[in-house]
This record gives C-alpha cells, structure tokens and sequence, in this order.
C-alpha cells in the first residue's frame, strides 16, 4: 500500500480528514435513505458529515447528508453546504427545535460537552443525559450510531492491554458519569422502541490540530516538560475514526452493540515525546512519575470489522512533530488527557 503523505496545510489537511475509507459509501447506501448527523458543528462533525457525502457520491447514492447544530461559525455551515451537506440550524439544548428536525434513515448523535465540565456541571448534565431523550424520542426505531468514550471505564494496568467493551463501567468524575448516562438512555431507547444503535466508544482521536501528540507537541514547543503521571495512552487518526464511525451504523442492534474505537498500540507518553522531539529537534523534559494504570481500551473487535488505522502511529507522531514545528494553526482545546480524577 502507498503511504499517504502528509497534508501540509488546512486544505490538504480537511481533504484527507474527510477522504471516505473502504466501504464507507456501501454502509450508507444500503441505508436506503437520508442520514443525519446531529452535533455537526464541534471537532468531529463537519469532517464527518463531507466523509459521508463524498462515500455517498462515489457509490452514486442521491441520499442526503444532513449536519445538524447551532453553527455559531457561518464559516463553518458555509464549507459544509460548499460540499454538498445540508445544513440544519437548531440548538438540540431545547425541545422547541425537534419538531423541525429532519427525518431520516439513520441517525449520527455526536453532541456532548467535555471542557469545563468542573465548572458547569449542570450544563455537562444537561448535554450528555437530557438531550439524548429528546433525540431518541424524536427518532425512534431510527438506526442511531451514538458516540461515547473510553472515559466511561476505569483505569486499567498498562500491561493489561485495555478494557473490552463487555467490562463494567466505572467512570471517574462527572464528565464520564454523564457520558455512562448518555448511553444508558440511548439503552433504554433502544429496548423501549426497538431502536437498532451502535455505542462508539472513542479514545482518542488524533489530527494535527488537536489530539494526545498535538498537546504533546505543543507542550514541547512552549519549552515546558511533558507530564508522565499519566503512563501510556491509545491514539488513532481522526479520519481513520471517522471511517469506522460512519460503518459501524451497520452493526447497530437491539440491545445495542458496543464498540472502542482506538488504535491498535498501547504507547508511553515518555515515548511519544522521545519521537516528536527527533522530528522537532527539541530535546524532551519530563515531569512526573509515570503510575502502573492508564485510561486505556482494548479496540480488537472494532479493527476485526473495520481494519488497522490506514495512518499508522510513526506518521501520525511524525505528522505532527513537523507541523507544530512549523507554526501550523492549533485547535486550542486540550484533550486533558493526563487527569487522573475525571476533572475536564
């Protein structure tokens, strides 16, 4: 297989986050209809929602993409309607706007709220446990892919090699409380109006903008020491999640069916940092011991259905060493991967 070069800038970059993985375009096509994508607005959404048009383009399916969210960025609607998505205006926080909301074949919940969960709690509550009743009552017996996280289950030993999706929970902290309540109510829904759904289990997602190695990076490039309290993680290329992400809708079941969505390696973070600093030339400093658990997820059954991440781990680190080394544009929301106590 040809290795796929790295972008180097945002166009390059948006183009391959959104390039349709094998057999993305099939699994929406045998939808037989509309999908929408709830949530567009956030990191994920908007490179998603173009995914899905572009598989749906390629196999020659007409059905429509729909993203839906606030779009407080007009930017941001306007690149999406610019690719062919369809996008829908309504703020999923109020009951109001579900009357409006579109029909469809399927359905991609991926609103939540993680940052600043320590200080609004109730917001956190609000967005990761009122509103999926709204969404699943409004789309009942609706296929609906739900995207959750790895934080739902607890710290694990490094030499375990992650949780599997039929462990018990144990969330640590609000965030991952509401986001275990997320789920339990999509559950319930299911069972209630036999609503087909897949639970995506996500940690983490990493790009050149945002990710685990993007804070590493950047932590590096401010001249600051790389904290190792936190050991080892498990990191994918945000395109390869959002392949697997819009596939799994084919698993969706009654009770649902659960899925980790992660990369294959359990990676020290001393590690990562040790490659970044060969692609930066900056030597790395740490701070911090590293502790014998970490947040980490086994994602074996997910890469059974869907394959091994087509960027592997050495490029994706190398991607961004040389990106951060170059000045390019982050983000600037931390995944605060290091915190031990569930604070966000």
């Amino acid at each position: 297989m040809k290795p796929i070069e790295m972008p180097t800038d945002e166009t390059t970059l948006e183009e391959l986050l959104s390039r349709p993985g094998d057999g993305v375009g099939e699994a929406l096509a045998a939808l037989g209809g509309d999908i929408v994508l709830l949530g567009a607005g956030g990191k994920i959404g908007p490179s998603m929602a173009t995914m899905a048009r572009r598989a749906l383009d390629s196999v020659g399916s007409a059905a429509r993409v729909i993203a839906v969210s606030r779009f407080s960025d007009p930017a941001g609607a306007q690149r999406l309607e610019e690719a062919g998505v369809h996008v829908h205006r309504a703020d999923l926080a109020i009951s109001e706007s579900y009357p409006d909301l579109p029909d469809a074949a399927a359905v991609f919940y991926l609103a939540a709220m993680k940052f600043g969960t320590s200080a609004a709690e109730h917001q956190t509550w609000w967005s990761n446990a009122a509103i999926p009743v709204l969404v699943a009552d409004r789309y009942r017996g609706v296929p609906t892919m739900v995207y959750s996280t790895g934080n739902v289950y607890p710290l694990t030993p490094v030499v375990g090699g992650g949780s599997v999706e039929t462990d018990t929970p144990a969330p640590v902290g609000e965030y991952a409380q509401s986001a275990l309540a997320r789920e339990r109510l999509f559950t319930n829904a299911a069972h209630r109006w036999d609503t087909p759904t897949t639970i995506y289990r996500l940690n983490y997602a990493c790009e050149l903008r945002y990710g685990v190695i993007a804070d590493i990076a950047a932590t590096m490039a401010a001249g600051d020491a790389v904290d190792v309290t936190m050991p080892a993680v498990n990191v994918a290329w945000q395109g390869d999640i959002n392949s697997w992400a819009l596939r799994s809708i084919g698993t969706a079941g009654v009770p649902p069916t659960v899925l980790n969505a992660t990369g294959p390696e359990t990676v020290s973070v001393r590690r990562i940092a040790t490659l970044l600093g060969e692609e930066m030339g900056v030597e790395p400093t740490f701070t911090g011991a590293e502790a014998p658990d970490a947040l980490l997820s086994d994602a074996g059954a997910c890469h059974e259905l869907f394959g091994y991440p087509t960027v592997q781990l050495r490029s994706l680190v190398r991607w961004v060493g040389r990106w951060v080394a170059d000045g390019g544009r982050q983000l600037g929301k931390a995944t605060k991967f290091q915190q031990r106590e569930g604070k966000f």
